[in-house]
Order: C-alpha cells, then structure tokens, then sequence
C-alpha cells in the first residue's frame, strides 16, 4: 500500500499523472471508475487503470506519436474517457476534450487550431460526424475507436481498435511512463480545452499541470475542511468519497471538478446514464459529491415542489415553512418560531428529500452560470448544502467556491480558493492571479494578450468582493446591457427570476442602446399543456402564442417578476421563441448557458419590432 493521502500531495506533484500514481498505488484493488452496463454497475480498479493507462501511453508512442502532440477525445462520458485523458499525458502528449455534439464543422475548427494527430472516439455515431472533418483537415493520422467504427472514405488515416491499444508488455509499459513523467513539470502543458463559445469561436485554453493541480488542491481542502475527507482504504475498509460525473468531461468543470478532483481525493467516480435516468442514477449511487450546473439545480427543485404538493396540503405548508425560515436564516431575521418549525421540518420533509438524492450528500456544487440565490436559498431549505463556485477554463476553472465554514451567502460565489489572489479593477472587472491561470490561448497571440496583461487574469466579469472576503459577481463584462441613457442593467439577473416563474421556461433579454428591455420567452411546456386543458384549448406550441389570453397569461408571469425590479430592469415587451434554446440548435452551449449571439442572430428582427410596437 501507497503512503497515507495527504493534500499537501497536491503542492507535491510534478503532474496529474504522478498524482494519479500515487493514488493507485495507496488504493491497489478498489474501485475507481463504474458504469453501468447490461444493468449492472462495472468497476474498473485503481491498479487496473495504471496498468491500462500505462499500456495505452505506450501503444500512443508506438503509433509515432511524439510528446507535445495533441490528441483529440471525442466521447461520452464514461471509464475510457479518463483512461484516454491520463494516457494520452502519461505519453507526453496533450488531450483536446470536445462535444460529442459538435458538429462536423466545428470539428473541422478544432483540428485546424490544434493540429491534432490522432484521435479518440468513442462510437461509430460519433465517428460519422468526426471523420469526415479529419478526411477534410487531413492533419489526423491515427483514429482509435473505443468501439468499432464504420469505414470511411478518403483520408490518409490508420484506425485503430481500443483493445489492441490495451496488448503488450505491462511492466515494461509502466516503467517507461514513470521515466517520462518524471520529466513533466508542473508548467508543462497538459490540455487544451476550447471554450464553448457563448459569443463566437471558441478559443483553445492551454491548461498545465500546475493549473489542474492548484484547483484541485483548493477543492480538495474545502472538502477536507468544511466537510471531512474519507479516504478509506485499498480493500475498501472505510468510506471513500463518491462522485456522480453527468456534466460533459469536454467542459473544463466536470472536467476538473467530476474527474481530476475524485482523482485527487483517491474517491470513485460513476458515470451517469444521461439527464433521462440521473434521478435514479443519484438514488442509486448515493454520492457525497456532485457537481452541477445551475439549469439542473432549477430542473431538479421543479420537481421536488411538484412531487412534494403532490403528497397533500401538509407536506406542501412544511415545504413552504421550511423556504420562508431558509428565506429569513439568509437575510440575518429568524424568528423564534422558526426553531421549532426548523425542528419539525428535519424530522419530517427533509429526510424524504435528501433520500432522494442518495441519503449521503455531502455538498451539490453549482458552477458554470450564475445560480439565482432563490435556488440555493430552497435547496438549503431542503436540507440539502448547495454551494456555488465561479470560475472560468482560462483559471481552471474554479476561482472561488461557496464554504460553509466562511458562512454562506447565495448572492456571493464564496471566497477565492487557496494560492488565487482576486482583486477588483477600477472598472469593477474581477481580475485573477496564480498558478490557476492559463499560459494562454493556442495560436492566438492577440487574445492571450487582451486578457493576460501583468500576470493578471481579465475575467471579464464584473463584480465586488465583501466585507467576509466573498467574490459577488454582478454580470459579465461583456453581456452587460448598457441602455440608452447609459445605465448598467444585468440580463442574467433579470433571465434568472423569469425562469423561476412556473410559466416560463427560459428566457434571454436584451436592451443595449435601446429606451428599455425586452425579452424573448420560450413558456414552459408542462404549464402550457395544462393551461390549454383548463382553457378548452388544443396544445400546439405555435399557435397557443397567437391566443390573447396565453399571451395575458405570461405578460402576468412577466409583470410578477417586473414587481421586484428596478425602473431600468423591468421587462417592458416580450416575444415568443419559435423552440425551445437547446444545444441541437445551437442556442445553448453543452454546459446550458445561453448563446446570445445565435439567439439575436436567429430572433434580432422579433426583438427589434417589439420598440416600434
């Protein structure tokens, strides 16, 4: 067995890959990673995946790869995906994480900006989309498929089948890995992620191992700290932290929160069946620790209100109680009521709850997007520690997390995380330094330059830092809406309590250099069904928005919302999406945050009409 884990492990490693060594060596046969197949959860070990990331770094190089090479994953999140992540570094090269739903297309930009010599793919489906950008860049010469790939046409490429990258010596294979990432130093590039682009193409983040492992170190200690660390054992004699992976490993959260994180923490990762079965995957696995994007946290507490009224009148008044004391604990104004209610809330309501999230849950960690503090503020509520991060992948991407023991406060993102310096630019724009920051973009001198100025981050988001040492963010930089009289309106602000209303969906407002704001609704469809059914009306999407009364209906959404807002914020006119914003359409990124630039594009004409209405 390894030696004890410690965080100081973290400061100590040279790279990712080392650090995933030790772990291995400390955990021997328990598990590491599990999916499940022919329904059954299947574990992969912690020795299992050295030998076979040691095996895979080694049949990289035998293939001509060199280090520094860069090599694409195109893949849904499951084992392979790791292992190809930490042999593709253990062989030098550099991992390119993209979307399976990218299209061929944005393929195509990937390739070129990465000049990638092999790729990675995960099925024949994915394949079909991916090929035809590598017979068309022709810069990709090795294509391994996790499962076999239907052949393609053209192209002056080798393919490759996963399993034949799994054959050979496997002392031999480990013993070289160890002399090469014995030369990998903490600055050395590790990946390059491509942001999801919510305002154009995305750019490369080139992300080292001294960044991946400063972030985990700063989570890790949150965990260890403000929660407990179970580090159990090899044979499986104690508890381990348990992670739930769901959100896309492309993204640099889950990519970093969902893997590089449990890695360090020597916990064990599940890999989740897809957003149709995460409900069940959550009770079944039980997890100390997820993280989340703030659509989901909305998605999830609809849910629960609806299942919860469902059950009568006195589960319904105790969830209402528990959110009006959760309401007061935040604002500093508890009641003396509010203890014994408190009391009776937690023998009662919220024990049902957390079972529904695996009875174990340590923290749900919110990132990606701005969480509106009504969501937390019931999750809480709930009994259930929701915390919120913020960060960027151009810092890892965790800048600040929410902790419990600095006291939380849903209109802030928590203090900085250990190592990161955060100071607020005279302009309010929140800039970072620390080994959490990236050495730049890929090939783009220009826009490295723009945001790296004096070893500076520009985060190009705006924000202040309070009296507790708190980051609150107030919008991005470059979204702000800026009207025509020159005051500052935050549309996330306004975006996030629209879709708290039971009648919408989701939303997106604009207004820039405009007399005031407006917004564009796409009406949530359970609402929608049963307004047609109380109304004697047939469902049909398009034509419901012709309808007067549906129109009055969500102008009443709208003007509930308008209530708590200021002059500049209200929502003055609106006009329906012709569908919902998904990522098929491009309207949203794989992480779910809105593309304004593709919405405005598709509905600019719509937005525009509403100031001569």
């Amino acid at each position: 067995m390894g030696a004890v884990m410690e965080l100081a492990d973290f400061d100590r490693s040279p790279n990712i890959v080392a650090l995933f060594l030790q772990r291995a060596a400390h955990l021997g046969d328990a598990p590491m990673l599990r999916v499940k197949r022919s329904d059954q959860w299947q574990a992969v070990s912690w020795a299992e995946a050295a030998r076979q990331v040691a095996l895979i770094a080694q049949s990289l190089l035998q293939l001509g790869l060199k280090p520094g090479d860069r090599v694409l994953i195109v893949s849904e999140n499951r084992p392979e995906w790791c292992l190809a992540d930490l042999a593709i570094m253990a062989a030098g090269c550099v991992t390119v994480p993209t979307y399976t739903t990218n299209t061929t297309r944005d393929h195509i930009h990937i390739l070129e900006n990465s000049g990638a010599r092999a790729a990675i793919v995960s099925t024949a489906k994915l394949g079909r989309v991916l090929l035809p950008a590598i017979v068309q860049t022709d810069l990709c010469k090795h294509v391994i498929g996790m499962e076999p790939l239907a052949p393609m046409q053209g192209g002056a490429f080798e393919t490759h089948v996963w399993d034949d990258l799994l054959r050979g010596d496997a002392g031999n294979a480990r013993a070289g890995m160890e002399r090469r990432i014995a030369a990998i130093g903490r600055q050395d590039l590790a990946c390059i992620i491509y942001t999801s682009g919510t305002g154009g193409a995305p750019r490369g983040v080139r992300q080292h191992h001294g960044m991946l492992l400063s972030n985990v170190a700063g989570a890790a200690q949150i965990i260890a700290e403000d929660f407990g660390w179970d580090k159990g054992g090899p044979a499986g004699d104690g508890k381990r932290e348990i992670f739930l992976s769901f959100l896309p490993l492309s993204h640099a959260y889950e990519h970093t929160g969902g893997q590089w994180l449990p890695i360090g923490l020597g916990g064990e990762i599940y890999y989740s069946e897809g957003l149709d079965k995460l409900a069940a995957n959550i009770e079944e696995v039980r997890p100390t620790v997820m993280v989340v994007v703030p659509r989901l946290f909305e998605v999830l507490r609809t849910r629960i209100m609806k299942q919860v009224e469902k059950q009568g009148a006195i589960p319904a008044r105790l969830m209402e109680w528990a959110i009006g004391g959760g309401q007061r604990s935040q604002a500093g104004k508890r009641r003396l009521i509010d203890y014994p209610l408190n009391l009776l809330i937690e023998r009662t309501l919220r024990p049902k709850v957390r079972a529904r999230f695996g009875g174990r849950m340590k923290a749900l960690v919110s990132g990606g997007a701005p969480l509106n503090p009504e969501i937390g503020v019931f999750f809480e509520a709930m009994g259930l520690t929701l915390l919120q991060g913020y960060g960027q992948t151009e810092a890892g991407p965790i800048i600040s997390c929410n902790r419990p023991a600095a006291g939380v406060k849903f209109e802030t993102v928590g203090p900085p995380l250990r190592g990161v310096e955060v100071r607020i630019a005279a302009d309010g724009e929140i800039l970072v330094r620390g080994e959490l920051v990236m050495n730049g973009y890929w090939q783009n001198e220009a826009a490295t330059a723009n945001v790296l100025k004096d070893g500076w981050l520009h985060t190009g988001d705006i924000g202040h830092i309070d009296s507790q040492g708190r980051i609150a963010i107030t919008d991005r930089k470059k979204d702000m809406i800026v009207n025509d009289k020159g005051d500052n309106v935050s549309p996330q602000k306004i975006e996030s309590m629209l879709t708290l209303q039971p009648e919408i969906a989701q939303a997106m407002v604009s207004g820039d250099r405009r007399p005031y704001v407006v917004g564009l609704i796409v009406p949530d469809a359970d609402w929608a069904l049963q307004w047609t059914r109380d109304n004697g009306e047939v469902f049909d999407f398009r034509k419901l928005q012709d309808l007067p009364a549906f129109r009055t209906a969500l102008r009443t959404a709208i003007d509930r919302v308008n209530a708590d807002l200021s002059v500049t914020e209200k929502v003055r006119q609106f006009a329906f999406a012709e569908e919902p914003f998904s990522i098929d359409n491009e309207e949203m990124t794989p992480s779910l945050k809105v593309r304004r630039h593709k919405l405005k594009e598709r509905y600019g004409a719509r937005l525009d009409a509403l100031y001569r209405a």
